[in-house]
């Protein structure tokens, strides 16, 4: 996307809505040259928070990753990136293929020297339709971590962040406290967005509804339905209640705030109190005033503990 795309984008939006005085404005960038030599035309678009997509501080991991930059671009593309805004996040994946967790402690021991305020720190998961997926499904992914290593190497992910200052806000993000990214926050509390471009999802509630949108997926389906009709969505769907309530507790469990036991009830969603008792009682859950919340053991588990907790009434 050319900056003057992000600019059009931005201006459209304030002519739209009233924006926040203290408004953030994030873009997901590439750490390759051509990219970070256009984040100064980003930030006179109005992008004042930029997430960079590391991935690795390793050449070889990289490549096999399928990504296109080097170390070397990726740590320059973030120096530039702190040159504009002092608002920079970046992305590192672990428990990649023959990876220690004595290598993986390097590594982000070396990532926290030069980190300014936030981290997302991702596993390495296989999900079906990709080309990790399909590599994996014919035998193709070999030194991938088994259950127990990739719970070490959590821990080890767990306990340098935490030595180094960054909170654990949410299942794979870290932040220095009050540099938390706000738009994510939008997400996993169940606020509204709007979803806008190829792919996106938005969710937006107006008076007692709230409606889950989808736009279309292929660049060229979106262009041809914007030019034929105004808008690239693809499919509008109307949550119900307990819907709504399902997408808050499922996105909300992933921060450490967890969630409000009272929003879950005004939704007319029953949680299954038997088994909330038992994870309390089992240390993967801890209840607080009208909240509840996934402990760090809960949170290795989480999957788990939605599928026990989520019961149809």
């Amino acid at each position: 996307m050319p900056p003057e795309t992000v600019a059009a984008i931005v201006a459209a939006a304030r002519t739209l809505w009233t924006p926040a005085n203290d408004l953030e404005v994030t873009l997901e960038a590439n750490p390759t040259s051509v990219e970070a030599e256009r984040f100064n035309a980003f930030g006179a678009a109005g992008v004042n928070r930029f997430s960079v997509g590391l991935q690795a501080l390793d050449d070889a991991d990289l490549r096999r990753l399928g990504r296109l930059h080097s170390v070397a671009e990726g740590r320059h593309a973030y120096e530039v990136a702190r040159s504009v805004t002092d608002r920079v996040s970046f992305d590192l994946i672990y428990a990649r293929q023959d990876q220690p967790a004595a290598a993986w402690e390097r590594e982000l021991k070396e990532a926290l020297t030069f980190a300014g305020e936030h981290l997302s720190l991702y596993q390495l998961t296989i999900e079906e339709g990709t080309a990790f997926g399909a590599r994996h499904a014919v035998g193709r992914l070999n030194g991938l971590p088994d259950e127990d290593r990739a719970v070490d190497l959590w821990h080890v992910t767990q306990e340098l962040c935490a030595e180094a200052g960054f909170r654990r806000y949410e299942t794979s993000n870290h932040a220095v406290p009050g540099r938390e990214s706000r738009h994510n926050f939008i997400y996993w509390r169940g606020g509204d967005w709007i979803g806008v471009g190829p792919g996106a999802h938005g969710r937006v509630t107006i008076g007692a509804d709230r409606s889950a949108s989808e736009a279309h997926k292929m660049p060229q389906k979106w262009l041809a339905a914007n030019e034929d009709s105004g808008t690239g969505t693809a499919h509008v769907e109307y949550l119900q209640k307990t819907g709504v309530a399902d997408e808050y507790v499922m996105m909300g469990l992933r921060l450490d705030e967890g969630i409000d036991l009272d929003y879950v009830a005004s939704l007319s969603k029953q949680l299954d109190t038997r088994r909330v008792d038992e994870l309390v009682e089992e240390g993967y859950l801890v209840r607080a005033p009208s909240r509840l919340i996934a402990t760090a053991s809960g949170a290795l588990v989480l999957n788990a503990v939605l599928a026990a907790i989520l019961t149809e009434t």
